[in-house]
Order: structure tokens, then C-alpha cells, then sequence
């Protein structure tokens, strides 16, 4: 985990995600006669669009869908794709943004919890080895921990970033409107951002050091067989 801080942008920068790979989060939860197909995984905007079918392809292949899951693979993708392209170009506002990330997640048996500060303007992170390392910290030895962790930090940093557009957007007509407005101002992330670095004076590092921020106490579950199956239970519920 590279620990440099905060590059210190004084004005906007162009759209991606803040982090050393430009990575987009894409989910895919695909139901169809009777089967369902759920994922998530991160892709990298600026390959070619026909490896997304290649993807679709190997995927139904390998887990033996019905061949309209290519499809329906391929559309979900490229639809998430075009979300984000559609920012690229625009003008992103960081700023002094130290944003809280929270983790609630579960995976196979494994319930992990935490919450941590993240420098947006460090775009040298790398939310993959942050997992990777709190995964050893924490002594979680299920494979499939870390890659779901990198991905809830992207896509809580995707949201956040698309936010910042909009404050960009804002605040340059707020500007024209009155001198010295503040970036970002009508953000509530932003707002609650800047409460957090008044709380804890976090400025130098990407992501907390666990020993200044006792605040934020890590929590790691490993369920039983019983209370998994109840949990998915009470999922395909909700889902329905």
C-alpha cells in the first residue's frame, strides 16, 4: 500500500476513478428461465469492447448457462461502461477530500466490518493491496475476501467521484455568481468529509493507520452453516 499522501490538487482534474488502475466496478445479477447469474468485478474501460462478448462467452461456457445469458452479460456490461464514459472528460473536483469508506459485507461464511478513511486525491491507491493486507491483518483466509473488499472500496469511490463531478459542475456556477465559493460546497459528501479531517487531523496517509484511529475497530464473523443458509434465505427474499 503506497503511503504518499495527498498530491495536493488545488482545482479540478479530469474524470476517473481515484486510483493508481482506472478500474470500473461492474455488477451483474441476470435471472432467466429459472437461473441466476450474480457478480462483480472490475474492467478496465479502455480495452476493446469485443472482449466483453469473448467474457459473456467464457462465462456462460464455464458455468454451463443457457446461451441468452451472452446477451444479457454483454449488455449489462456495456451499459455500465457507458455510465462511465459518459464522465470522462468532465471535470472532477478532489480537493481536500478525505472520505470515509465502510465495509458490511459477507462472503461465504466470512462477515467482515470496518470503516476507514481515503485520500481522493492520491491517485497512485491501490484498494487491491490495501485488501490484500488487511485480509492478512485480520487473519481472513478465505481467497474470496479480499477481491470482494477492493471491490466495495471502488465502488464507493466510483459513487464518490461521480459526486465530484457534479460539485465541479456546481461550483464553477457558483462562481461565476460570487467570488471565493467553495468547491464542492453543495456536496454532502464533501461536507462530511472535511468533519471527519478536522476530527481525526488525518492529512499524510491514504487510508488510517490503526494505531492513531482507534475509533474504527475492525469486526471479522465466521458464520455457521446454519446462519449462512438463513442469510440467504432472508436474501432471496428481499430480492423477490
Amino acid at each position: 500500500m503506497k503511503g504518499s499522501g495527498s498530491t495536493g490538487w488545488k482545482g479540478p482534474v479530469k474524470f476517473r476513478m481515484p486510483t493508481a488502475e482506472n478500474l470500473v466496478p461492474i455488477r451483474l445479477d441476470i435471472q432467466y428461465e429459472g437461473q441466476r447469474y450474480k457478480d462483480a468485478f472490475t474492467w478496465n474501460p479502455s480495452d476493446p469492447d469485443n472482449e466483453i462478448v469473448i467474457f459473456a462467452r467464457r462465462t456462460v461456457k464455464d458455468l454451463k448457462l443457457p446461451q441468452a445469458f451472452i446477451t444479457q452479460i454483454s449488455q449489462s456490461i456495456q451499459s455500465q461502461l457507458a455510465d462511465f464514459r459518459a464522465y470522462e472528460g468532465q471535470d472532477m473536483y478532489t480537493g481536500e477530500k478525505i472520505i470515509p469508506i465502510k465495509l458490511d459485507l459477507r462472503v461465504n461464511q466470512t462477515l467482515i466490518k470496518d470503516q476507514f478513511l481515503w485520500d481522493l486525491n492520491n491517485f497512485e491507491s491501490d484498494p487491491e493491496e490495501f485488501a490484500r493486507t488487511l485480509c492478512k491483518d485480520l487473519g481472513v483466509e478465505d481467497p474470496e475476501v479480499g477481491p470482494a473488499v477492493a471491490f466495495a472500496i471502488r465502488e464507493q469511490l466510483y459513487e464518490i467521484a461521480v459526486q465530484s463531478v457534479s460539485s465541479a459542475r456546481e461550483s464553477r456556477l457558483s462562481k461565476k455568481s460570487r467570488r471565493g465559493s467553495d468547491y464542492g460546497s453543495a456536496s454532502k459528501a464533501s461536507g462530511l468529509s472535511m468533519d471527519l479531517v478536522k476530527l481525526f487531523s488525518f492529512k499524510s496517509s491514504v487510508v488510517r493507520k490503526r494505531k492513531d484511529l482507534d475509533f474504527y475497530e475492525p469486526m471479522v464473523d465466521l458464520l455457521t452453516n446454519e446462519e449462512v443458509d438463513a442469510l440467504e434465505a432472508r436474501e432471496e427474499r428481499h430480492a423477490r
